[in-house]
């Protein structure tokens, strides 16, 4: 099956299937029982969607798809804290992505590792902002530790995504 990205509609359903993946993998990632004794750690499998769209798809499409899927997501599953700390993370490491994307001189690896850690310091400034503490500062370390591992894992996989993307056009 193809889908005719030239038209209107071809785009519009690409988009809602991207972004449909991308709320399955956030409903998966949900079931995962948190393995890790630290609280807002998370393997992040929904950046393999951004990865994959940002490469494929292009920077607007990218930050668009991520958007859409972090309402819904928090909408569906979350609520108003979790969007504010959602929307934080997404969107400061989105921009990051894109950003050093244009370098050209980072992988999808690097990108996603990158995009791993500014997600976390997106969610640590609401963190600040809410509690009304700079004292949670001290989390940003053991946050970036996963960031950049977890990162790493997506980019790994978001990059063989868009190797077969590209093999199979």
């Amino acid at each position: 099956m193809s889908i005719n990205t030239k038209s209107k509609t071809g785009t519009i359903t690409l988009y809602g299937i991207i972004a449909a993946l991308a709320l399955i993998l956030s409903y998966v990632e949900l079931q995962i029982p948190a393995f890790f004794a630290i609280p807002g750690m998370k393997l992040g499998l929904t950046n393999i969607v951004v990865v994959v769209a940002l490469y494929t798809l292009g920077e607007k499409s990218a930050f668009f798809i991520n958007l859409v899927r972090i309402i819904v997501v928090s909408i569906l599953f979350g609520n108003v804290m979790a969007l504010w700390f959602s929307l934080a993370g997404g969107i400061l490491s989105t921009l990051i992505m894109i950003i050093l994307k244009r370098t050209n001189w980072f992988s999808p690896v690097g990108v996603s590792a990158a995009g791993g850690i500014t997600h976390n310091i997106g969610q640590i400034i609401v963190a600040i902002i809410v509690l009304r503490t700079g004292f949670i500062i001290w989390y940003l370390p053991v946050l970036w530790a996963s960031g950049v591992v977890s990162g790493v894992i997506i980019g790994i996989i978001g990059g063989i995504v868009c190797r077969h993307l590209a093999a199979s056009k």
